[in-house]
């Protein structure tokens, strides 16, 4: 093990089902760093996080940590020895109070063996002081802001004796203040000689926090070194997996603001889209037979905003106008009803309904139309999935088949045919052709391009640069919650796009 290391991951490797999550990965934590661990969906951080905690077991490779090989056997086990892990998602319990969390399941007991409340309420006031936290500790942790909920889970994360402190995605639900605030505590630990692993997607944060940085692509350790010697834009590349030197001998593409000209008003425009902290702002349209790219790295806003548009999120601020009607609040089914289709990020967890067969998964959305004093009729069901199956090249047994018997590229054809029986004027694609072989995505590329022109309006997202920049007609680059760019026609490059996500 590195003599100054406080924990070390060697050549790790991690297999599922076929996916290489890790291959070969190595990490060192050294005492007061601030160690930045950053990449795409699917890079393996969360895979790291949890070979280093003991939900995993590691295939090949080994973690040591103080000095000694460890194989922990659960978070929990990994806490008791010094590793604490703060994760994006608040992980207690909103029915307790403050000061229940904060000492959940090692609360102060008195001589007769009871809870000690009055110590629990002194000793929580006395920790959450120290991280510049005024909350009444006996209020219901449930009624506070999402801030104030992450702050108690890092004030509870560090109440521990903590060698290595974990945080992964710490400020995703933070204000600017609040961000401030654990940056200070972040600051802290570095002081106390604590090795802090900090999982963001934040470049700024990188760049003011960390002393040094990892990136991980498609599982495998893709750079490692000081942030200081590191620039923007060749972080980017390295996370994306794109030439940085290519980029600086082609120099800048320019972008603006200004939208191309397109004939007739959009069939879709929002403006000022905003829901602190994860949108600042946003505004797109689109018009008809147009696509229209969202880029950005994991993070930037991207899926908040394609959300906030169909009502399937709701905002603070801004407006959404479908089919000639503008409005503040919408739902899903209102803007179903406008003109307005998406296709979700998850297809497993928010699409596709597996123990459903294909026909009843094309058919769900469009049963109102097809369905006549409440009864549905057969027949003109039978014709819907036929066409569509048919149209898409869906391959099926038959329609009576379990949609999870379906291969990837199929399942999402099927999600895609659900949204067409809409007769959409709009519609939104979130990640269309992840995790799909080649041969289905040159399929669904080519099926966006058709859409787009019969006069249908297509918003686009993917984190692969290369089918964003080969299928839009526009692209903004979203960075932070907020439109950092907007690239038009020729100016639509990868570098292009770095460029705007680095500067």
């Amino acid at each position: 093990m590195t003599p100054d290391a406080t924990l070390e991951v060697r050549e790790v490797r991690k297999h599922f089902a076929g996916v290489q999550a890790l291959d070969n990965v190595d990490l060192i934590l050294r005492p007061g760093e601030v160690h930045a661990l950053v990449g795409e969906n699917g890079a393996g951080k969360s895979t790291l996080i949890k070979l280093i905690t003991g939900v995993h077991r590691p295939d090949g490779g080994a973690v040591h940590y103080r000095g000694a090989p460890v194989a922990f056997s659960g978070p929990r086990e990994a806490q008791a020895a010094g590793i604490s892990t703060i994760y994006q998602e608040v992980n207690l319990v909103p029915q307790r109070s403050v000061a229940g969390n904060l000492f959940l399941g090692r609360e102060p007991v008195n001589r007769f063996g009871l809870i000690d409340r009055r110590r629990m309420h002194r000793e929580a006031r006395d920790i959450l002081a120290r991280y510049g936290i005024t909350v009444d500790v006996r209020s219901r942790l449930g009624e506070l802001g999402l801030g104030v909920q992450q702050m108690v889970a890092v004030a509870r994360a560090l109440a521990t004796d903590a060698h290595v402190v974990i945080m992964d995605e710490p400020t995703s639900s933070l204000e600017p203040r609040e961000v401030d605030l654990l940056l200070d505590v972040v600051d802290l630990l570095r002081q106390r000689q604590v090795a802090v692993l900090y999982v963001t997607h934040k470049l700024d944060e990188v760049f003011r926090a960390c002393e040094r940085v990892t990136v991980l692509r498609d599982g495998r350790l893709a750079h490692t070194g000081e942030v200081a010697a590191t620039d923007r834009l060749r972080l980017v590349a390295t996370m994306l997996g794109r030439d940085v030197d290519f980029v600086r001998r082609h120099g800048a593409t320019t972008f603006t603001d200004e939208h191309r000209t397109a004939a007739g008003p959009p069939v879709l425009r929002a403006e000022g889209l905003t829901r602190a902290p994860r949108l600042r702002d946003v505004s797109l349209d689109v018009h008809a037979g147009e696509v229209v790219g969202l880029a950005g790295l994991l993070g930037s806003g991207r899926t908040e905003t394609v959300k906030a548009v169909f009502g399937a999120a709701p905002v603070d601020a801004g407006t959404v106008t479908v089919g000639g009607l503008r409005k503040k609040r919408w739902d899903p089914a209102a803007a179903i009803r406008g003109g307005l289709a998406m296709v979700p990020e998850d297809r497993k967890a928010e699409g596709v309904i597996p123990e459903l067969s294909v026909r009843d998964n094309i058919v769900l959305a469009a049963l109102p139309r097809l369905s006549v004093a409440g009864f549905v009729s057969e027949r003109r069901r039978a014709q819907l999935v036929d066409t569509f199956v048919e149209r898409l090249r869906i391959k099926v047994a038959s329609p009576a088949q379990k949609v999870r018997e379906l291969s990837g590229g199929n399942q999402q054809k099927v999600l895609l045919a659900r949204m067409l029986c809409l007769h959409p004027k709009v519609l939104i694609l979130d990640e269309p052709t992840r995790g799909i072989d080649v041969g289905a995505k040159a399929e669904i590329q080519a099926l966006i391009d058709d859409l787009a022109e019969q006069g249908l309006g297509v918003v686009l997202i993917s984190s692969d640069l290369e089918e964003v920049v080969e299928g839009a007609d526009r692209v903004l680059v979203l960075r932070d919650g907020a439109v950092a760019g907007v690239l038009h026609g020729d100016g639509i490059t990868e570098e292009a796009v770095m460029r705007v996500i680095a500067s």
